[in-house]
């Protein structure tokens, strides 16, 4: 039951941050979705937004957020 509560929490800390990134996101301006790459299609009854290079942005920095993170709770 223990280790639940802690996922829980962690999950909870992890929700709290992302939020909290994208606030900050929305606030300065930056373009999350409009980076060059990424795909919008808009039509009369229909918009599509594939944010490709967004994603790809947003992966390279977490992995390497996270990997710093495991090597300083592993020492």
């Amino acid at each position: 039951m223990e280790t639940l509560a802690r996922v829980l929490m962690i999950l909870g800390v992890v929700i709290f941050v992302v939020g909290g990134v994208l606030y900050l996101s929305a606030r300065l301006n930056l373009p999350l979705g409009r980076l060059p790459g990424d795909i919008h299609i808009e039509r009369e009854n229909l918009t599509c937004i594939f944010p490709i290079v967004t994603m790809i942005l947003v992966s390279v920095i977490l992995t390497v957020v996270l990997n710093l993170v495991i090597r300083l709770l592993n020492k």
